[in-house]
């Protein structure tokens, strides 16, 4: 499908100055603060190579976590993890706006290659704004004059509408990046085409993110049904009226989902025979793997979806023409509790339906598998999951938007 919004392509970034915003958040060592995983770093790793080969001055805007977080913290790694995997020097600069900042940019040479500091240091980043008013912050004010283009590659972040995510737009002629093109491309080709039955396997611990999906999707029609796992099929099972113990009532208290007990039971009578819920669960019971009915569940921790669940979810996942799913159905990361997502990554896998996968756990999940039957695993669970449900991304609404500005006279070149 053809995009309303530009792209790399159509810029001339020859010895200019080029801002890229991408999604390096990656997973870091607690206890050591060293970088764990740098596959969002190889993600956009071709989007910043074309970029610099085609001679731009490339600066790269990202960030790591957030306040408050452990592995909040400087992005001097990412840059060290970037340069080798380009096999060409990525210089990180320990500021974002500043003097230091503003002087390494007025000193690039075609080619190169700068980092600045992780975005979400500066307070106004995380604050949440209608883009507009993100354009004359002080990150915005400062940067924008010193580029020619800004290129937005944070699919991933496309769902948050921030400072260095939707502010340069309104300054600087701005499009998409490869990574962000190709996702757009994918899930936009797919809620377009969708072919019945189409089947949504919503698990994880993002119970609001599933239920909104959830009911946008049965409401218009273009699910015909929907498989639940992970702490979602727990909130749905207390809305069918089981009990699953105080321990898992109070994890889910923990986390502030209570109140989606009672739209989980709205939604089970609203779209009734759609929604599927567990027949059996896996609980951690002496330090292993029990499974059992949901109709005698003792009062222990739910880890998992059960073989008879896995089974009958497995025959829904074959018939379908469209699947998409997002979240892990239990505790992936413990190895007798991955039984349920990755046997419904099988079947999604060999099911000759079109299929995409969210990004996150289970797309990391997915990868680790080596799976080569899914069409498409997305790099932003969040993004992806907010796009399928109907919701606009701020990020495409804003590159839309300045792209027809833009058109109608503006030559970029």
């Amino acid at each position: 499908m053809s995009l309303d919004f530009y792209t790399i392509d159509d810029f001339d970034i020859e010895d200019k100055t080029v801002l890229v915003r991408v999604d390096i958040n990656s997973p870091v060592d607690p206890n050591t603060g060293i970088l764990l995983d740098d596959t969002r770093i190889q993600l956009h790793a071709g989007t910043i190579k074309e970029l610099s080969d085609k001679g731009a001055k490339t600066v790269v805007l990202a960030h790591q976590s957030r306040p408050g977080k452990k592995d909040f913290t400087t992005l001097e790694q990412h840059a060290e993890a970037l340069s080798n995997i380009l096999n060409h020097e990525v210089r990180y600069v320990d500021d974002i706006f500043g003097s230091n900042a503003r002087n390494a940019i007025s000193l690039m040479q075609r080619g190169d290659i700068l980092l600045l500091e992780n975005v979400r240091f500066y307070s106004e980043e995380i604050l949440k704004r209608e883009p507009e008013l993100q354009a004359e912050t002080h990150m915005v004010r400062k940067l924008a004059p010193l580029a020619d283009y800004f290129i937005n590659d944070a699919f991933a972040a496309a769902h948050r509408s921030q400072a260095s995510l939707v502010g340069f737009a309104f300054k600087i002629p701005s499009g998409a990046g490869r990574v962000m093109e190709k996702e757009l491309k994918a899930l936009y080709n797919a809620v377009n085409n969708v072919k019945k039955p189409c089947v949504y396997v919503l698990g994880g611990v993002k119970v609001d993110d599933s239920i909104m999906v959830m009911e946008n999707t049965l409401e218009n029609g273009s699910a015909d049904c929907v498989l639940t796992t992970g702490l979602v099929a727990n909130i749905f099972l207390l809305g069918a009226g089981i009990d699953i113990g105080s321990y898992n009532n109070e994890f889910i208290k923990n986390k502030g989902y209570w109140d989606y007990v009672k739209k989980a039971e709205e939604l089970l009578k609203k779209f009734e025979g759609k929604i599927k819920i567990p027949v059996d669960l896996a609980l951690y019971i002496d330090e292993k793997r029990a499974e059992c009915p949901v109709s005698e569940l003792p009062n222990e921790p739910i880890y998992d979806i059960g073989t008879e669940t896995i089974k009958r979810y497995a025959e829904i996942i074959r018939s379908a023409e469209t699947l998409f799913a997002n979240g892990p159905a239990g505790v992936f990361e413990m190895e007798d509790f991955n039984i349920g997502t990755e046997d419904l990554l099988n079947a999604i896998a060999s099911s000759k339906g079109f299929s995409i996968i969210g990004g996150g756990h289970l797309a990391a999940a997915a990868n680790q598998m080596g799976l080569s039957g899914i069409s498409h695993i997305s790099s932003g669970g969040g993004a992806s999951i907010n796009l399928l449900a109907g919701e606009k991304l701020p990020v495409v609404e804003v590159l839309r938007e300045v792209a027809s500005r833009y058109a109608q006279g503006t030559n970029h070149n």
